[in-house]
């Protein structure tokens, strides 16, 4: 495919909608059922684990955090973190714990971020709210092992190998995601790879935009037991991508407002983070 900047804005906008290439549904239904769908999920969640919710990181109104915690933590214990997507204009973290449940069984935290979105909010400010968040969790809980799911511009590629060297790092694309996303997906693996750093590609199947995430919330679902699998095998040195079973995993899928956490090896001082 060619270079996005090539394309004319009615083409932009259909590669930039994700909501238009799903097979289950039309544009609007599939994103009405997404909402719905985490929604539920993070109700369930907060019912049936220990939750701190509205935790404040910062001062602005928007800068908070719901914590899901294992309810008999043995020792130190993992953080997932999860920055919601939603283009920048959607969403919030009361939709966004819909994973907590097997994570939390697992022995696993769960961080889900909240900044301010579109039009209160603007990029360089979510990213410095995610930032601020990722250090407030990390000194309240200094134990911790971090995991960290943000998103990151092609452009920080050096400072994510500065930080990220010993880091696996999984993208993950979806079947049905639009050509355009693939392409992204496929350039940032290239370009990590071209770093030196320790990353692969899944491309799941059967999947699109939303329901790539919504079934996080499902113990048995294979992008669930690839992040078990990172997570829990974090003092291994071994590339998380090659401990998982191939035959089982593949294929995967990835969609580009979502990242997977970077396992960092236990005492590394730098929070791994990637897109």
């Amino acid at each position: 495919m060619s270079s996005w900047r090539l394309l004319h804005k009615e083409e932009l906008e259909y590669q930039y909608s994700p909501s238009r290439w799903s097979p289950r549904m039309d544009k609007d239904a599939v994103i009405e059922a997404h909402v719905r769908e985490i929604t539920e999920g993070t109700k369930k969640s907060r019912s049936v684990t220990e939750t701190l919710l509205n935790v404040p990181y910062g001062a602005l109104e928007g800068e908070k955090i719901d914590i899901y915690l294992p309810s008999h933590p043995s020792g130190e214990f993992p953080f997932f973190v999860f920055v919601h997507g939603g283009y920048w204009q959607f969403l919030s973290k009361e939709e966004s714990g819909f994973m907590a449940a097997p994570l939390v069984r697992n022995g696993i935290a769960v961080a889900a971020l909240d900044y301010d979105i579109a039009p209160k909010g603007h990029m360089d400010l979510m990213i410095s709210q995610v930032r601020r968040s990722i250090v407030f969790i990390v000194q309240q809980y200094p134990h911790i092992r971090e995991f960290a799911v943000r998103n990151s511009p092609m452009q920080h590629v050096m400072e994510v190998k500065s930080r990220a060297e010993n880091c696996s790092i999984m993208v993950v694309v979806a079947e049905y995601d639009t050509p355009e996303f693939r392409r992204q997906s496929q350039e940032y693996v290239q370009s990590l790879q071209a770093l030196g750093l320790n990353v692969c590609l899944k491309d799941m199947a059967g999947v699109d935009h939303f329901d790539v995430i919504e079934k996080l919330s499902q113990e048995d679902y294979i992008l669930t037991q690839m992040i078990l699998t990172m997570i829990l095998s974090i003092s291994s040195k071994a590339s998380s991508c090659s401990q998982v079973n191939s035959d089982v995993l593949d294929p995967v899928l990835y969609v580009p407002e979502i990242s997977l956490p970077a396992a960092c090896p236990a005492g590394q001082d730098e929070i791994c983070t990637y897109h």
